[in-house]
């Protein structure tokens, strides 16, 4: 088996705008506050304890079990276990040979620390729905990111949080929200009640959520990336979604190996993408971890010959379940009328310094639409695609 490798999560290398209007100093600074005062930068002390309980082996089955499923309903040939990785195209450089069995290929896990004080970026939306699904018909490359979560204090699964997460489309746009420098701006009023590319899952005894999405693209100043939010003590409400009032959070954002988004960008819509390609090795946020000896990014393998046929990825997460979360500021909220801009957050988002068990901060102005907060009891915390 491979051992959990190296991964912190993401934070900023000196003064960067990617947005206009958002300024990346503060992330920095809280990740690496953050890193200076935790015991733990990784799960590698975790190994042992996880195979030994079951937990390497049912990942491996896991694994398998999706991408063979994932070939099925797309009708692509089902590939040889010898051959899964006979282009060289793994996320952590792990030196896969032709003769790479799929139990040493799915055994592997690279791991992040996530961090409860980080910002969570400037086009975060609060209300996004409970699915597993979250391409919205988006055109782009059919995309499966298998997520576990892990104690770091006791490396057992995190079973029952909710993981978010969120990311742009074939050509560096985000859903949910109408600001400069994203897609057309104000052209596109109607971007604000889009959801695409945003979901949330429960984690499973084994702490695992996945997602079936499309391969993110990229937009001017940042490489392709993938945010990432868990919620503590979320509760599912009866349409669907954990209201906007989200409790404590910790989150992060996870990268795509260098020759895997090339291979992406060679093909439509992604080529079409006119913005400029900022590589791991130029990003802000990707720098700080590299900085560290982190390798922030997935491992994964073609779901088919080519890198059409589609894309599963997998990574693991540590979890300090005892950390105070930070205050979670969207940039809009999503109703069930659509989406309303926060006020407050100026549509960028805002600060994450710790706070007050980490709830939500701000809210849009004036008056909710009818029906916008949840009604009657949460519902029992099953998740649906």
């Amino acid at each position: 088996m491979h051992f959990l490798k190296l991964i912190a999560l993401a934070a900023v290398l000196g003064r960067t705008a990617a947005h206009p209007g958002h300024d990346l100093t503060q992330e920095i600074a809280e990740r690496r506050a953050y890193l200076a005062n935790i015991a733990r930068t990784d799960l590698s002390h975790c190994a042992e304890k996880l195979a030994r309980r079951g937990i390497t082996r049912r990942n491996v089955q896991r694994r398998a079990a999706a991408v063979n499923n994932a070939r099925v309903k797309r009708s692509l040939r089902p590939r040889d276990a010898d051959a899964v990785l006979a282009i060289n195209h793994n996320a952590t450089s792990l030196g896969y040979t032709p003769n790479t069995d799929i139990g040493t290929l799915f055994a592997g896990n690279t791991s992040c620390i996530l961090s409860p004080e980080v910002t969570q970026g400037p086009y975060y939306v609060s209300g996004e729905h409970i699915r597993s699904s979250i391409a919205d018909s988006q055109p782009g490359i059919p995309t499966i990111l298998d997520y576990q979560v892990i104690d770091v204090n006791t490396c057992d699964p995190v079973p029952n949080v909710y993981l978010e997460i969120w990311h742009c489309n074939s050509t560096g746009v985000y859903s949910g929200v109408v600001a400069s420098g994203n897609g057309a701006g104000t052209s596109d009023p109607g971007n604000i009640n889009a959801t695409h590319h945003r979901g949330i899952q429960r984690t499973d005894a084994d702490g695992v959520a996945q997602f079936e999405t499309t391969f993110p693209g990229h937009y001017t100043g940042r490489a392709t990336h993938v945010h990432t939010m868990v919620h503590a003590g979320g509760k599912l409400y009866c349409n669907g979604t954990l209201g906007t009032q989200v409790s404590s959070s910790h989150v992060g954002q996870t990268f795509f190996d260098q020759a895997l988004i090339a291979a992406v960008d060679s093909v439509q819509p992604y080529a079409d993408n006119t913005q400029q390609l900022t590589e791991n090795k130029d990003d802000s946020i990707f720098a700080e971890e590299a900085a560290t000896g982190a390798d922030p990014l997935f491992e994964y393998t073609y779901l088919g010959d080519g890198v059409e046929d589609g894309v599963f990825g997998w990574i693991s997460f540590g979890y300090n379940a005892t950390a105070v979360g930070s205050e979670v500021t969207p940039a809009a909220f999503l109703y069930a009328e659509g989406g309303v801009a926060n006020a407050d957050g100026g549509g960028m988002g805002g600060g994450g310094g710790p706070g007050g068990g980490g709830s939500m901060s701000g809210g849009p102005s004036g008056v909710p639409p009818s029906g916008a907060m949840p009604s009657g009891a949460p519902a029992a915390a099953t998740s649906s695609a």
